[in-house]
């Protein structure tokens, strides 16, 4: 019979798990501090052991966690469960770092707290327990949120970190989706490389290849020296693929031999570079319908899809509302805005506002609160003023005109390029097609593909009507009555 060691100073958690360890057919083991444990597997007794992470522990150790790496060491192969009320991101991965089978943050579902004990009992033995980093939990980037969803995120970090399997974010917009891609990052063993981040939806169709894969001197006009592309600026790293969802469906195809061969070839090169990169993806769309409507692959999904994780919005994690709020209430304080605080009706009014932007539109309006109001306790009355100003603002402004468009797009293509990283050489001659193609292809869906009409409504010439079709590859032949000649 496997005998459970149950070390947590809450009786009446020790009693409940008692209970239910004995109608699973264990016998449990209770103790109520730390020397005891130890003594115990110095004994070699226990087959599994369940510990908290507060409870009263020897000289020398600080918590729990303090006692698993001398528990490894005397028995490496007794599994060890973690539970906490410590709800963390840095609990989670020292729990993990220290070698724990599985960590759980309370409350717990009994039931599955007792399915992972008898699996650790199963599989105790069968692997060696791999090296752990002891730094990375402390280089990890802060996270706030102690409510359910952003727990699953935690453990799935933690599990995470000593592997480089691919992984894709899927969320809304402003739920935090880099943030966890660069926890990913400074997590794991990868974390002494570079963290390269690039935004599909950002780069013009023509420039994706030469942006992931970078290119040779004289590949193209303008081409006048080479540049490396993400692939290679990652080397050793991770390459953050953000917007994956926007990818088309050419650059898929180049994205995919990658991932198949671990290795590229530069726009106009001919020797093969090696990929040595962890693939961290991110999109707010659903690939799965994207695969069903034929715009995204699906050898390429199944490929980025090894490990999803799902980004909970904002509106399914309210407890983690007002923690937010303040933490960036002191952040816009240290950048040198007056400190601000919430009462607890202004509290209030925002856990139950369901924030269609999250946490990017929660940080963007405690910045704004702490900018524009004088009152140092921000009450309901300001949120709600600052709720209808948005609200007005979302569904009363000008439809954006095309200069508009045009300019949002070009702006989030440099963002996706800082310091000396400028976009290759050719940028006019690449950029303007973009404009031009989609506007003689609907001039001449509205003359029903006459061409004499077309460049008349357009000003321009036949016979340079006829040029930009072939130069840009126009396909006349999608409208109906599309003789060239038809007056």
């Amino acid at each position: 019979m496997p005998t459970i060691l149950i070390a947590d100073d809450d009786k009446a958690i020790c009693t409940v798990l008692s209970h239910a360890i004995r109608r699973r057919g264990w016998e449990p083991l209770i103790a109520h501090e730390g020397d005891t444990l130890l003594e115990w597997v110095k004994e070699g007794r226990g087959d599994a052991i369940i510990t908290d992470v507060r409870m009263p522990v020897g000289k020398g150790y600080s918590s729990g966690l303090d006692l698993l790496p001398d528990i490894r060491g005397l028995r490496p192969d007794l599994p060890i469960i973690v539970i906490s009320a410590q709800n963390t991101l840095t609990t989670a991965v020292r729990a993990s770092e220290s070698g724990a089978y599985e960590y759980m943050p309370k409350p717990f579902d009994l039931n599955v707290l007792l399915e992972h004990v008898g699996r650790s009992l199963e599989q105790a033995g069968k692997s060696e327990p791999s090296e752990k980093d002891a730094q990375a939990g402390r280089d990890a980037e802060h996270f706030i949120g102690t409510s359910p969803p952003m727990q699953e995120i935690y453990r799935s970090l933690a599990r995470l970190m000593n592997n480089d399997l691919t992984v894709t974010i899927i969320g809304e917009s402003g739920t935090g989706k880099e943030l966890v891609a660069r926890a990913l990052h400074q997590l794991g063993r990868r974390k002494s490389g570079p963290f390269v981040a690039i935004n599909m939806a950002a780069i013009p169709r023509e420039l994706v290849e030469s942006e992931l894969f970078g290119y040779e001197k004289g590949a193209f006009t303008g081409a006048n020296q080479r540049k490396s592309g993400k692939f290679e600026q990652a080397e050793g790293g991770t390459l953050f693929l953000d917007e994956i969802g926007d990818m088309p469906m050419d650059a898929q195809t180049k994205l995919l031999r990658v991932l198949q061969q671990g290795e590229y070839l530069t726009v106009g090169g001919t020797q093969l570079l090696k990929a040595n990169v962890r693939i961290v993806c991110a999109t707010h769309r659903d690939l799965a319908q994207l695969v069903k409507s034929g715009a995204f692959r699906e050898d390429l999904y199944y490929r980025l899809n090894v490990v999803p994780i799902r980004m909970p919005p904002l509106r399914e994690r309210r407890e983690d509302i007002a923690p937010l709020a303040q933490y960036f209430l002191r952040k816009a304080s240290e950048k040198g805005l007056p400190l601000k605080t919430l009462d607890a009706q202004a509290i209030q009014a925002m856990t139950e506002y369901d924030w269609p932007g999250n946490v990017r539109e929660l940080e963007n309006m405690m910045y704004r609160i702490s900018a524009l109001y004088s009152e140092s306790v921000i009450g309901k009355e300001v949120f709600l003023s600052e709720m209808r100003a948005g609200r007005r603002e979302a569904a009363g402004g000008e439809a954006p005109t095309l200069e508009k468009n045009v300019e949002a797009h070009l702006k989030q293509y440099f963002a996706s390029h800082s310091g000396d990283d400028l976009p290759p050489p050719g940028l006019y001659d690449r950029i303007l097609p973009l404009v031009e193609k989609p506007l003689i292809e609907m001039t001449l869906r509205a003359t029903n593909g006459n061409q004499v009409k077309a460049a008349y409504v357009l000003g321009i010439n036949r016979n340079t009507l006829r040029k930009r079709i072939g130069e840009l590859k126009v396909d006349v032949g999608m409208w109906r009555d599309g003789d060239v000649e038809k007056e």
